[in-house]
């Protein structure tokens, strides 16, 4: 018997440990203060800068990421922050994604921190710290979703997954990001997630943040649904302060578009049907702009259920979102604090 269990009192009852799928493990905290360094080499005095979060496995939509990447020109980089895993339980699929993935930049997310994790024995399931929110049916079916995805790996490629970062710097035209997968102080963080930056509380959770850390904007996802929040620090003139939560790449991310999206960070605006919206960030010559990762709807759905039939446990939780897109529109993504 531990020491802890051991100084409880007759009338003491022991807190119940998160379950698997809502907890957070110690080992995903960082502090907001980690990210006040330069950025390394190849994220510095950027032009373009790509954040892809939330791809989860759609290998279709990686290729149209690289695409759209290909035609941007000057200094450029594309970092993918986290869960690029996640549908592709197929050893061969799985292994597409990774390769691709891995030729650029990419930290690590739940999903990727989960299966790096040899010594976890599943008690955090799949990571994601879901919040109350969320219904238990669907934390379950993500950690067994978690589960079977890890099977079909290897230990080379989980050993590969665990050197990634939890988070990097960039700056792109003296715009300086700080790019996670949850939030500013977690890996599986939800404090950048649109339900609680709708509250009041929970953009006066996030201010801090942005001084603690030196950074203009943070460019994250985890949380699945897109939003562009400002927030007005003291020491503003005017508020130039964004979270920029792209959502997920992977999965449609408004009601009637299928398209995922990608967080472009860059000194030039984007020309193209593939903006979706966007807004000047830190600085004003700097924009921020979501934009579409439009793919072949029925290539991906056939892929996606060749893997995941109807009754699965990714069917019943993801495939009404790809096939008609969640209850949310872009008017709900966009928000300013004046």
């Amino acid at each position: 018997m531990s020491p802890a269990v051991q100084a409880l009192g007759a009338a003491d009852v022991a807190p119940t440990p998160p379950a698997p799928g809502r907890s957070c493990p110690l080992h995903y905290r960082y502090r907001p203060e980690d990210l006040a360094v330069p950025p390394p080499a190849g994220l510095q005095d950027l032009e373009v800068l790509y954040v892809v979060g939330g791809l989860y496995g759609n290998l279709v939509a990686l290729h149209r990421v690289l695409q759209l990447f290909s035609q941007e020109s000057g200094r450029k980089a594309l970092v993918f922050n986290g869960d690029f895993h996640w549908f592709d339980a197929e050893p061969a699929w799985f292994d597409a994604v990774q390769q691709g993935v891995l030729a650029h930049w990419a930290i690590r997310g739940n999903v990727e921190t989960e299966l790096a994790d040899e010594a976890a024995a599943g008690d955090a399931g799949c990571g994601c710290a879901y919040p109350d929110w969320v219904d238990n049916a669907v934390v379950d079916r993500s950690n067994r979703i978690h589960a079977r995805l890890r099977s079909v790996t290897s230990a080379a490629q989980r050993r590969t997954l665990a050197k990634l970062p939890m988070w990097l710097r960039a700056d792109v035209g003296g715009c300086r990001v700080g790019i996670v997968h949850g939030d500013a102080q977690s890996l599986a963080g939800w404090g950048f997630a649109q339900e609680h930056l709708r509250e009041p509380a929970g953009r006066d959770l996030a201010r801090p943040w942005f001084a603690a850390s030196g950074v203009d904007a943070f460019a994250c996802s985890h949380t699945c649904l897109p939003v562009f929040q400002r927030l007005r620090l003291e020491a503003d003139a005017a508020p130039r302060h964004w979270i920029l939560n792209n959502g997920a790449a992977g999965m449609p991310n408004f009601q009637g578009d299928g398209a995922g999206l990608l967080t472009r960070i860059a000194l030039r605006p984007y020309r193209g049907p593939e903006r979706r919206f966007g807004v000047r960030a830190g600085l004003d010559h700097v924009h921020a702009e979501a934009i579409a990762i439009d793919v072949d709807a029925a290539t991906w759905r056939a892929r996606f259920q060749a893997t995941w039939p109807e009754g699965s446990d990714a069917h019943l939780s993801y495939f009404d979102r790809i096939a008609h897109g969640p209850a949310y529109r872009v008017a709900d993504a966009v928000r300013s604090e004046d």
